[in-house]
C-alpha cells in the first residue's frame, strides 16, 4: 500500500480568491525578481525543529488493536491479539530497542525518512495512477488572464520568482500558526530573527506557533527521478536554468534564468511560448514521454538504451530543467475531464518522473500533477500557494502584453531523439499498457451544497470527521461492510517528518453506520446526533495523535523495515492475514483546502478500491472519486450524498428516510 496524496496539509494564510483588490504589475522593465522579502530566513527554524517521536511500543499495539476491531470477528480478532501480545513481548520488544538505538545515532533526521525514500523509490509499478496525484489551480479571478499564453507565462514567471526567494533565503518559513494574533506578526518577525537557528523553534514555540520542516522543498526544482534497476534515485542540478517545455509530444527547452541568475524578461518568456505555441510540427509517431509510465524496471533499461543510443545530452536536459510545463491543445470540458487529463492525459504530453509538471490546456485550465517519492502535499501546496496568488495579485504579463521582439528560432532549442527499433518496440508497448490502464479509471465527482464547514461547526463537530464518516456509511450501504481506510496527515511538524495515518473507520463511526444505513427509524434525532459527536471526539483525537507522530502505521513500518534489513524471519504479526487487509486500504482518502485549489485527485490504491479526494469548505463540500471496475465511483457518490443529506437531517432534528 501507499499512501497518498497529501494532505492533511497544515493550513496556509489565506491566498487571493475573486474578491481579491485589483491586481498591479511589477514595477520596473523587468519583473520583482522575488515573490517576497521576508525578514525570517526561510530555513531558520530547521536545525531547532523537533525530532520525531518513536511511540512506545505498547501504545502502538493499543492503536493498532482499536483500527483492527470494526474490521475483524471475534474470532479473528482474539487471534490478532495474539499475534500482538507475543510481538510486544518478544521480537517487537527487540527490534524497536534497536530502532530507539538507531534513531539516537541519527538526530539529524527522523526515523521513518530514508525508508519512506527506500519504500517509494524501490517500488516498481508504474508512477502513473500508483503515486502521483494532481491538483487542479482555480481559473485566475480575471477571465481574460486565463488565456493560454497569458497564464502559461504568468505562472512560469511566479514559478521561478518562486525559486530565486526560496533560493535567496527570503520566503517565509513555514509556519502553523495556532494563534496568528501573536506570532503571524511583523514584531514577533523582527524579535525571532535574532534568536540563534539552534533555538527559534523554541522562541515560536512559546507564542503558540509550530514552524514545519522545509527539508523537501529544494527538490521542487531542478529535479527528477530517474528509473534504475530495483531502486531509482532522486536527481538534482540547480546549476540548469532553463525550463522544459512539452506540447503535442515535442520537447523545447530555453532558459528562464541568465547567466547572472536574474529571470528572464517576462515579454522574452512570452515570445518563446507563443512560438512553441505556434509550431507546426506534428506530434511525433513514437512519443518518449510514454516511457515514464512503464514498469519502473522496463523503464530503467530503455533509459539505458536511450543513453547509449547517443541521447545523453537531450536526456540530460530533460532531467536538469527547472520543471516541466505541459502546453496541451484543447480545452477542459466539464470536472470529470479535468481529472482525468491533469492525473493522467493521453501519456504522451507529460513527463511523469519530474518533480513536477505545471499543465495548462487551451482555455487556461491550470493544474500541477506531482512525483511524489520526493515530498508530501505540505511543500507543493506552498507553492501552489504562492504561484496562484503571485500569478493573479501580480502578473509579468497582461492579455494586451505584446511579447518581445526577440529571435525565438535561435533561444528556443527542440530536443530529437535518436530511437532504434528496440526504443520504437518499447514505447509502443509502453503506450498500449498506457492505453489500457487509462480506460479502466473511472473517475466523478460531487458538490454537496446543503453546508460546510460554518454549518458543522456550529454544531460542535468536527468538519473532517463528518465527510469521513460519511464515507463509512457510504461503503455500508453500497456494499454491506467495514472496511480498511486511510487518510493521510501531515507530519511535517517535525525534522524530516513525512506522513502518519489516520485510521477513520472505528467502532463509533460503524456503530453510527449502522444505526443511519440498518435501522434509522429505531433511533431519534438526539440518539443520532450523540453518535456523531462521539464519532467527530475520536476522530479529533486520532487526527491530533497522528499530527503529532503518534499514530502506529509508521511505527510498524519501520520495525517491519528494520527486520527485512537485519535478517530477521518476519515477525508473525506481519504474516497474520489481518496485517495484510488493513493495509489494503479500499477506502483511501486525503483532503486539501485552499482558495487556490479547484479540486485535486488520485487513483485507487488497490484495484477494488476508492481514490477519494475531498475538501469540505465554508458552505458546501466536494468529493472527487476515483475507481476501477468491480467498484462504482458514480455509486458510492450518491451513497456519500445519501449519507451527508441523512446527517444534515438529523442535525436539524428531522427523521431519517430510509
Amino acid at each position: 500500500m501507499v499512501p497518498r496524496l497529501l494532505l492533511r496539509a497544515w493550513p496556509r494564510c489565506p491566498v487571493v480568491g475573486p474578491g481579491a483588490p485589483r491586481r498591479r504589475l511589477s514595477a520596473g522593465s523587468g519583473p520583482s525578481q522575488y515573490l517576497q522579502r521576508s525578514i525570517v530566513p526561510t530555513m531558520h527554524y530547521q536545525d531547532s525543529l523537533p525530532r520525531l517521536p518513536i511511540p512506545k511500543l505498547e501504545d502502538t499495539i493499543r492503536r493498532y488493536l482499536n483500527a483492527q476491531k470494526p474490521l475483524l470477528d471475534d474470532g479473528q480478532f482474539r487471534k490478532t491479539e495474539q499475534f500482538c501480545k507475543s510481538f510486544e513481548n518478544g521480537i517487537g520488544k527487540e527490534l524497536h530497542k534497536q530502532l530507539v538505538a538507531q534513531d539516537k545515532q541519527n538526530k539529524h533526521t527522523s526515523y521513518i525518512s530514508g525508508p519512506w525514500f527506500d519504500m517509494y523509490l524501490s517500488a516498481r509499478d508504474s508512477v502513473v495512477l500508483n503515486f502521483n496525484p494532481f491538483m487542479a489551480f482555480n481559473p485566475d479571478p480575471k477571465s481574460e488572464y486565463n488565456d493560454q499564453l497569458t497564464r502559461a507565462t504568468n505562472m512560469t514567471v511566479s514559478a521561478i520568482r518562486f525559486l530565486k526567494t526560496l533560493r535567496a533565503g527570503l520566503l517565509e518559513p513555514e509556519v502553523f500558526h495556532l494563534n496568528p494574533a501573536k506570532s503571524d506578526t511583523d514584531t514577533f518577525k523582527r524579535l525571532i530573527r535574532f534568536v540563534p537557528s539552534s533555538l527559534s523553534w523554541y522562541g515560536a514555540y512559546l507564542v503558540n506557533a509550530y514552524p514545519l520542516d522545509m527539508s523537501q522543498y529544494f527538490r521542487l526544482f531542478n529535479s527528477t527521478r530517474l528509473p534504475k534497476p530495483s531502486r531509482d534515485e532522486l536527481f538534482t542540478d540547480d546549476k540548469a536554468r532553463h525550463l522544459l517545455v512539452l506540447r503535442k509530444g515535442n520537447f523545447y527547452i530555453f532558459d528562464v534564468l541568465d547567466q547572472d541568475g536574474n529571470i528572464v524578461s517576462p515579454s522574452e518568456i512570452q515570445a518563446h511560448l507563443k512560438y512553441i505555441l505556434s509550431d507546426s510540427s506534428p506530434a511525433p509517431e513514437f512519443p518518449l514521454a510514454y516511457l515514464t509510465s512503464e514498469n519502473r524496471d522496463i523503464w530503467a533499461e530503455l533509459k539505458q538504451k536511450l543513453l547509449s543510443s547517443g541521447n545523453e545530452e537531450g536526456l540530460r536536459k530533460v532531467d536538469s530543467a527547472v520543471f516541466c510545463l505541459c502546453l496541451d491543445d484543447f480545452p477542459i470540458k466539464d470536472l470529470i475531464h479535468l481529472s482525468h487529463n491533469m492525473l493522467h492525459g493521453d501519456g504522451t504530453n507529460r513527463w511523469f518522473d519530474k518533480s513536477f509538471n505545471l499543465i495548462i490546456t487551451k482555455d487556461g485550465s491550470a493544474a500541477v500533477h506531482f512525483e511524489h517519492s520526493w515530498g508530501d502535499g505540505v511543500a507543493v501546496l506552498r507553492f501552489f500557494n504562492e504561484v496562484f496568488k503571485d500569478s493573479t495579485q501580480t502578473p509579468a504579463i497582461t492579455p494586451q502584453s505584446q511579447p518581445a521582439t526577440t529571435d525565438s528560432t535561435d533561444a528556443v532549442r527542440k530536443l530529437n531523439f535518436k530511437l532504434s527499433d528496440a526504443l520504437k518496440t518499447g514505447i509502443t508497448a509502453a503506450k498500449e499498457k498506457f492505453d489500457t490502464t487509462m480506460k479502466t479509471l473511472t473517475i466523478d465527482c460531487v458538490q454537496f451544497q446543503r453546508g460546510g464547514k460554518e454549518f458543522l461547526k456550529k454544531q460542535k463537530l468536527s468538519p473532517d470527521a463528518v465527510a469521513q464518516l460519511a464515507f463509512q456509511m457510504a461503503f455500508l450501504r453500497q456494499y454491506g461492510q467495514t472496511v480498511a481506510t486511510y487518510e493521510s496527515c501531515s507530519t511535517a511538524a517535525f525534522k524530516h517528518g513525512r506522513t502518519e495515518t489516520i485510521r477513520p473507520a472505528s467502532i463509533y463511526t460503524k456503530r453510527c453506520s449502522e444505526a443511519f444505513v440498518r435501522e434509522p427509524s429505531k433511533h431519534s434525532a438526539g440518539e443520532l446526533q450523540q453518535m456523531m459527536a462521539e464519532c467527530s471526539k475520536y476522530h479529533g483525537q486520532l487526527t491530533k495523535e497522528a499530527a503529532m507522530g503518534q499514530g502506529f502505521d509508521r511505527h510498524l513500518f519501520a520495525l517491519r523495515y528494520l527486520a527485512a534489513a537485519t535478517g530477521t524471519i518476519l515477525p508473525e504479526l506481519y504474516l497474520d492475514p489481518a496485517y495484510g487487509q488493513i493495509n489494503h486500504n479500499v477506502l483511501s482518502t486525503s483532503t486539501l483546502s485552499s482558495p487556490a485549489v479547484n479540486l485535486g485527485g488520485f487513483a485507487p490504491v488497490v484495484s477494488d478500491g476508492f481514490g477519494i479526494g475531498y475538501a469540505v469548505h465554508d458552505n458546501w463540500i466536494g468529493c472527487n472519486v476515483s475507481s476501477y471496475p468491480g467498484r462504482n465511483a458514480r455509486e458510492f457518490l450518491q451513497c456519500v450524498e445519501k449519507a451527508l443529506e441523512d446527517m444534515f437531517d438529523a442535525l436539524e432534528g428531522k427523521s431519517i428516510k430510509s
